[in-house]
């Protein structure tokens, strides 16, 4: 007789993390800076006896496991409350984008049916844009600050108090829908993408290792990413599950704004998109006494890669960059970069070579490289070629549209859409999205390697390299910068600055400058909007 595992059957579902807080971590906080800039306190017992009773009133509503909630709101603890609540019904938590225009948000409430709307007072004027290509079959209203409610709307307190804390858990697969993201939709609609309790609490796990972003029961977390963007990178959830304090910057994103949290709570670990760190930076340089922030704070960074320069000077404040890459579609966290055992021998800049990579994928990621012609590429950190990714908490599919060969290969891998090579270390170095690739002359061209280049120059902010159409090179690489107030940076400049770093085909054939670069939702440049500014640019 063959011999069969003795385990249990225990299934890897989220009502499991909601006990936990209440049981061992009841007296951790978890802090929100409110709208008005005033901080909100309460601790996880609070917040479980809270999400409990909104999963109680939820299911005296009507709502069913599989349907879907929606949430319009920024991070704060109402939110948390949401993201455990909801999934607790066996219901769909749904994040709604609040960056988006009315129209995209009004198509994606009405592509994935949400029933209910919870939302923040102060984000009424928004709903006020797209009730009326909506139908929700309740709206309930947080009152951040204090504003009367009125009789459109149900008041978020009120419903509470239909719910009850003792709520019994429905009976709920480890493959049943969680929570859904949808995509930015910088090419095209946005998709959906429905992660299951599974994936979640495996997501969670991976994330909260030592290889990855370490978060344990000491941490102080604040998610700057916004829980409406691909779950706040799983912060939240990981943070619940470590028992990590929790700290929510609410809509004041600004450097200031931040740096004062971070330092006041001690943050040991925030995340955000590298826009983010580059306004922080901007802060720390203007006044570098001001802030004392955590011992050798750590701050995830996704979305895009960054310079080496600025993992030099967050170093020299005892800040720690950490890069990383994901995607809506995976969770999103896919791969880490932190230093292998031994690297640490290696000389200071040798270390910053591999710090600025996207890291190591995460155990249970597999990741592959593909050529046009969809050849497997070497791990030589040459070869380079489209990142494609499997593995338990990377979608097969988007929702209502299933696997398009687009998107999915025919052997079941995501098509991330993202340009790279791999070291035989085994660390993943973006080098462009696929549609933002430069072909010259027959040879591809990085425009992320260019602006990362171009943002270690002193005076320069922010840089985009985009592709322009030339009548002998097909194409070639125009880059738009943003520089400090006061300074002006020449086509003469940068190309002195970039001497010796790339063949000279590389280098940009001109330098235009704007005040701001367009950015989507989420923080990252928009080349798209960059593309039709310099359609029909013509090469003096």
């Amino acid at each position: 007789m063959s011999t069969k595992s003795t385990m249990m059957d225990f299934p890897l579902t989220l009502p499991h993390m909601l006990e936990r807080i209440g049981l061992y971590f009841p007296t951790i906080d978890v802090v929100s800076r409110l709208p008005d800039k005033t901080l909100h306190r309460t601790n996880y017992l609070t917040i479980q006896r809270r999400a409990k009773k909104l999963a109680s009133a939820l299911t005296q509503a009507g709502i069913k496991k599989g349907d879907c909630v929606a949430t319009l709101m920024w991070n704060h603890y109402a939110h948390l409350e949401c993201y455990m609540g909801i999934p607790c019904t066996g219901a769909v938590l749904h994040t709604l984008n609040l960056r988006l225009l009315p129209d995209d948000i009004s198509y994606i409430v009405n592509h994935a049916e949400d029933q209910i709307l919870i939302l923040d007072d102060v984000l009424l004027p928004l709903y006020e844009q797209i009730k009326d290509k909506t139908s929700f079959k309740k709206v309930i209203v947080v009152p951040l600050c204090g504003a009367e409610i009125s009789d459109e709307f149900i008041n978020y307190e009120d419903f509470l108090e239909t719910g009850s804390s003792e709520f019994e858990y429905p009976e709920i697969d480890e493959n049943d829908a969680l929570g859904m993201c949808y995509t930015s939709g910088t090419t095209g609609r946005p998709k959906g993408v429905v992660y299951s309790h599974r994936s979640t609490v495996l997501h969670s796990m991976a994330e909260a290792l030592g290889s990855a972003l370490a978060i344990n029961q000491c941490d102080v977390v604040t998610p700057v990413v916004p829980m409406f963007h691909a779950n706040a990178w799983g912060l939240p959830y990981t943070a619940v599950m470590a028992g990590a304090k929790l700290v929510f910057p609410g809509p004041h994103l600004d450097a200031e704004s931040l740096m004062d949290l971070y330092e006041q709570e001690q943050v040991t670990l925030s995340a955000g998109v590298p826009t983010i760190w580059m306004t922080i930076k901007q802060a720390l340089e203007a006044e570098p006494t001001r802030w004392k922030t955590a011992p050798n704070m750590r701050m995830a960074v996704g979305g895009a890669a960054i310079p080496e320069s600025l993992f030099r000077v967050f170093d020299s404040f005892d800040m720690k960059i950490i890069q990383a890459w994901g995607m809506t579609e995976t969770s999103p966290l896919a791969s880490i970069g932190i230093l292998k055992s031994g690297m640490s021998d290696l000389s200071e800049d040798e270390q910053y070579k591999i710090r600025v990579k996207q890291g190591v994928p995460l155990p249970f990621v597999e990741v592959r490289i593909m050529d046009d012609e969809g050849s497997l590429q070497s791990w030589d950190g040459e070869a380079q070629g489209e990142i494609q990714v499997r593995g338990p908490w990377i979608t097969g599919a988007y929702h209502k549209e299933g696997s398009q060969l687009d998107k999915f290969t025919s052997d079941g891998w995501l098509r991330t859409g993202d340009v790279a090579t791999i070291d035989p270390e085994g660390f993943i170095k973006l080098t462009d999205r696929t549609k933002d690739l430069v072909k010259s002359g027959g040879e591809w061209i990085s425009s992320v390697d260019l602006e990362n280049a171009i943002m270690d120059h002193p005076d320069v902010i922010e840089a985009a390299v985009i592709a322009v159409a030339h009548p002998k090179w097909d194409e070639r690489p125009l880059a738009v910068i943003v520089v400090k107030e006061g300074k002006s940076v020449s086509k003469t400049d940068v190309h002195s600055f970039l001497k010796g770093k790339f063949h000279k085909t590389w280098l940009p054939d001109d330098v235009e400058t704007l005040s701001e670069i367009p950015k989507t939702s989420t923080g990252k440049f928009l080349k798209k909007e960059l593309r039709k500014i310099y359609e029909g640019w013509i090469w003096k």
